[in-house]
């Protein structure tokens, strides 16, 4: 599903404009265990993922063959961090069994080439999240609550660029706070409204440097809990540290209860981390979705079928067990990716 289809049926709506002519995610990921974090974390930020074009052989499932994309060349493009590695070769996968011409640019530096390949026309296909496009690209302030209010609202501004978001994945790669099983069951807390019900000296904080100045980000997050730093939630209580580092850091215990991780991160699992419901929906949403350069998708609309059926299986449980395979498991993200299409029958 994509609003084009309400667009063109209605002439005279604002979507009727589109274009007749016509930077946010962090660089993260990575584990092998604790003592190995620091390493690896340097690594993923450094983009030394699999970087090559290679495309795993893969045979039509419930994707079946397209002789309307015989001969058609599709150029696929991701971010170079691995959860992008997987769904980008997810992506060429997909599109190489439905019988297009693959060219894989994946492992772009970064959402700013990513974003401007696309715009540009270099690249026809990304898998996106609502949130960086909303706030990174589009430069607003406030995020819209709800997966689809704020999929509607970022969709409806983008085809002023040309480009079309399909259905957005349950999947949500946000901001939220882990803390160890262990410390969990301790405090007896599953949600971060439950944190004003701590004893301040259990109140202790891990969190990486931007995030502790976000207007978005650590101090806004707490008044929205009616907690405030400095008083409630004393100086001393938060300690800042490099964002590979968090996760190992909160998984040892002792410095701090809680740590700032994002929520499809393999780390979460491998260090037996606790996520902590954000029940008052402070936290952006970063539902991923599929996003088309608008002519290929008016060229050939039998796209927007298969990539919607792919990306309602992507759930924020499912993305966090692939991103597990290849920073903890040392997996290739293309292997993973044709894995797990193969595991949901959608190819062979």
């Amino acid at each position: 599903m994509s609003l084009r289809g309400a667009q063109k049926s209605q002439p005279n709506s604002p979507l009727s404009s589109r274009l007749s002519g016509a930077m946010h995610h962090r660089i993260r990921r990575v584990a092998v265990g604790a003592g190995a974090l620091l390493l690896s974390a340097t690594a993923a930020s450094c983009g030394l993922q699999s970087a090559s074009a290679y495309i795993p052989a893969a045979e039509p499932g419930s994707i079946e063959t397209q002789a309307s994309l015989d001969g058609v060349e599709v150029v696929v493009g991701s971010k170079n961090f691995t959860e992008q590695l997987i769904l980008g070769k997810m992506a060429a996968i997909i599109l190489q069994v439905a019988g297009a011409d693959v060219v894989d640019k994946t492992n772009l530096a970064g959402s700013v080439a990513s974003r401007q390949a696309q715009v540009a026309g270099d690249v026809d296909m990304v898998w996106e999240y609502t949130g960086t496009a909303w706030i990174t690209y589009m430069g607003h302030t406030k995020p819209i609550p709800g997966r689809i209010p704020q999929w509607k609202a970022v969709a409806k501004e983008d085809l002023r660029q040309g480009l079309v978001w399909l259905e957005p994945a349950p999947m949500n790669n946000t901001y939220a706070f882990a803390t160890p099983e262990k410390t969990q069951k301790k405090l007896g807390i599953t949600k971060l409204s439950e944190l004003k019900s701590l004893p301040t000296d259990q109140l202790t904080f891990c969190v990486e440097s931007e995030f502790f100045s976000r207007s978005d980000g650590f101090k806004p997050m707490l008044k929205k809990y009616g907690l405030e730093y400095g008083t409630d939630v004393p100086r001393g209580n938060v300690t800042i540290l490099d964002t590979g580092v968090v996760y190992s850091v909160t998984a040892q215990g002792g410095v701090c209860n809680f740590g700032e991780v994002f929520t499809t991160d393999g780390r979460i699992l491998a260090l037996n981390l606790a996520v902590l419901q954000d029940d008052r929906q402070f936290f952006p949403l970063y539902n991923v979705a599929a996003v088309f350069r608008e002519e290929l998708l008016d060229a050939h609309p039998e796209l927007e079928q298969i990539f919607d059926s792919v990306s309602r299986e992507i759930t924020t449980k499912t993305m966090l067990e692939l991103n597990a395979q290849v920073d903890v498991e040392g997996a290739d993200p293309a292997l993973v990716a044709r894995d797990w299409l193969r595991e949901k029958g959608f190819v062979n």
